[in-house]
């Protein structure tokens, strides 16, 4: 067991799509009743339901992460906790990243090579900018 002082995941916060004409993905998920929360010219995030599950759509420009799955939590050393659990446990990790949206992540790759993101996500949910 990786965790020694990390509660562990308990919520998949959000999706990471690549896609080839962000407006156009846009477009789609929007007119699926998804609501635009984050909108940039690389890339935007959408959320739906009461649970804000989210999706975030990455234009080709987007340089900063690539397809994943992201998994919420409500405390930022609740990050730090898990990131140093796994640390400790050998499984490589990336640097604790702040982000513009008010969220603070680092990412790593599962044993089969999936790209995950370990998310703290503010108690008033992600910043929007539109």
């Amino acid at each position: 067991m990786f965790l020694k002082f990390s509660q562990g995941v308990n919520r998949i916060g959000h999706i990471a799509l690549r896609v080839e004409n962000l407006e156009r993905a846009k477009s789609f998920y929007l007119k699926l009743g998804m609501n635009l929360i984050w909108d940039d010219k690389d890339w935007s995030y959408l959320e739906a339901g009461k649970g804000k599950d989210g999706l975030a759509l990455l234009g080709p420009s987007y340089k900063a992460a690539g397809p994943h799955f992201a998994f919420h939590f409500e405390t930022k050393q609740e990050v730090i906790n898990i990131q140093n659990d796994l640390k400790n446990s050998g499984v490589k990790v990336g640097p604790l990243h702040e982000h513009r949206d008010g969220t603070a992540s680092f990412y790593m790759k599962d044993t089969e090579g999936n790209w995950l993101e370990m998310l703290y996500v503010p108690p008033e949910g992600i910043q929007s900018n539109v």
